[in-house]
């Protein structure tokens, strides 16, 4: 399946710089840009992409309100891109939703992998500055914020791979490390995902932080 891709960046040459080189990779799909929030939002109701790649500052809605609209009406993915690897703005659009994060200057391959790994679900991004962002954001709870979800119900070895969820580990490699099959793998990520009401990898990620599973 071809992956339908939402660029929204209020700087044109960027837009169409990520425009034309996801146009030429395979598999990927340029079906439309924004320029600010507002027009993110209104572009996925009316294009219904896969994936969104978001600029944080953008005038009007910035990114981080966008991503929480797009999130909550819909199931579409939220690829946030940020000029600093712990930009403030960035922790908001986590909680807002977001399925990743990736730095504007990323190699222009790092980028496409990181579309379809968003878009398939496999998993967040484990580069560095994604590990450091989820790691900060466990420090620095948001004010007024709801208790941290338990994990009652969790079983063991649900334990187990929520831990390596938090890790950063793909599908694959949990299921190298635990010694299971890929299939069994992706049914405790399911069953996590609904005991946990997590949208989600990442906020699986997330649970693993502030629950102390991963330290």
């Amino acid at each position: 399946m071809t992956v339908r891709v939402l660029v929204a960046d209020d700087q044109a040459l960027l837009r169409g710089s990520f425009r034309a080189l996801i146009e030429t990779a395979p598999g990927l799909s340029a079906v439309g840009e924004a320029a600010d929030g507002a027009e993110a939002v209104r572009r996925v109701r009316e294009l219904r992409p896969d994936v969104v790649l978001m600029d944080v500052r953008m005038p009007g809605m910035d990114g981080i309100e966008a991503t929480r609209r797009i999130r909550t009406e819909s199931e579409v993915r939220v690829l946030i891109l940020t000029m600093f690897d712990l930009d403030a703005y960035v922790f908001a659009a986590l909680r807002a939703g977001a399925s990743g994060f990736l730095l504007k200057d990323v190699p222009p391959a790092d980028l496409l992998a990181a579309v379809r790994v968003v878009a398939s679900g496999e998993g967040l991004l484990a580069p560095t500055v994604t590990r450091r962002l989820i790691e900060e954001f466990a420090r620095r709870p948001e004010p007024g914020r709801a208790p941290v979800r338990g994990l009652d119900g969790v079983t063991a070895r649900e334990r187990e791979v929520l831990t390596l969820v938090g890790r950063g580990l793909s599908n694959g490699e949990i299921a190298d490390h635990l010694h299971l099959s890929l299939a069994t793998v992706k049914t405790y990520v399911g069953r996590l995902l609904a005991k946990l009401h997590a949208r989600d990898r990442a906020q699986l990620v997330i649970v693993a932080y502030e629950s102390g599973l991963v330290p």
